[in-house]
């Protein structure tokens, strides 16, 4: 394992951290609200950071401002990290997403992390007058300048910014989504980590970490799991593996779902913690929120999970945690 074992920031060797989206609220006013309590939640019973993500027109389950975001889930809560993960990096100027960040990071210090990905949904990139043809193009061109500038280098003409200048002494890290070998080195060679999502089995995972540690990558692997304890959400989540096949198009079958689903917390705890080892990352993101599933579950999995499962979990993570 790599990224900083003991440093107890964003994606930290044996971290576990949870995935915020909203959940059912009825409005705009609400869902903000209750992404705020279910974060505190969250935080305040012993996961270690919360990430939110992106897609535009609230499809899927989406919202369309994760940084924003996160500086909401931050300024309620009084520890924990925020960080989010991913933003769709072409969406975007690059230095706009780093003035940002660092900005975030100077208010919260020690407290943000980053991850980014190219996108691929149109609608995300026809809103934006953008072409999602040229997606993976650009992200391959910025991310290497994103994680310098958030290390406070290469700034060129806003080398003044004293946010994106303490970051020479305060990096923030930044995590690169990878579902490929050519990503994943690209990440080791740029400066960047991972975040591998969820869909992807044990073996492809391993096969990815490998590449990337082979091609000489230091920083943090973040595999994302969905997890549910108790009785199988099978319906909600055959609704959001349509999502993600509609993205990816009907000639390419998704992989086999990968939900840690039991009744048992002890069973969950190995069953991630089997995950990691086996894949060779360093850290979890655990996701339980599903479109259809009320706002009171998703309260109920938060607090079972951090009292029943994340104990036993670290303890496996990180032995003599």
């Amino acid at each position: 394992m790599g990224g900083g074992v003991g440093s107890g920031g964003p994606f930290a060797v044996g971290s576990v951290s949870l995935r915020m989206y909203p959940s059912g609220a009825p409005d705009a006013v609400e869902v903000v609200a209750e992404l705020c309590a279910q974060a505190g939640l969250a935080l305040a019973g012993g996961f270690d950071g919360v990430m939110t993500s992106e897609h535009h027109g609230g499809v899927g389950g989406y919202l369309p401002n994760p940084l924003q975001l996160a500086g909401f889930l931050l300024d309620e809560a009084d520890k924990g990290w925020a960080a989010p993960c991913p933003i769709l990096l072409p969406l975007r100027p690059t230095a706009l997403i780093a003035e940002e960040v660092a900005w975030l990071a100077a208010r919260h210090p020690g407290r943000v992390g980053l991850g980014v990905g190219s996108g691929a949904l149109p609608l995300d990139f026809e809103v934006m007058e953008l072409d999602v043809a040229q997606a993976g193009s650009v992200f391959k061109t910025r991310l290497p300048r994103l994680v310098e500038m958030l290390q406070g280098r290469g700034l060129g003409g806003i080398e003044g910014d004293l946010a994106l200048l303490r970051c020479r002494d305060h990096p923030v890290t930044v995590l690169s989504a990878a579902v490929s070998s050519v990503a994943a080195r690209r990440a080791a060679v740029c400066g960047a980590g991972l975040i591998l999502e969820g869909m992807s089995d044990v073996a492809k995972l391993s096969r990815l970490c490998r590449v990337y540690r082979g091609a000489g990558g230091t920083r943090p692997i973040v595999v994302v799991r969905r997890v549910w304890l108790g009785a199988p959400q099978t319906p909600q989540i055959q609704g959001q593996r349509a999502f993600y096949q509609a993205i990816q198009g009907s000639d390419q079958p998704l992989p086999a779902d990968q939900t840690v689903q039991t009744d048992d917390p002890g069973e969950m705890a190995e069953r991630l913690a089997e995950v990691v080892r086996v894949s060779g990352a360093d850290a979890l993101n655990l996701r339980v929120h599903l479109p259809g599933v009320a706002p009171s579950a998703i309260r109920d999995q938060i607090g079972r999970l951090a009292a029943e499962v994340l104990p036993e979990l670290r303890r496996r993570l990180v032995p003599g945690a």
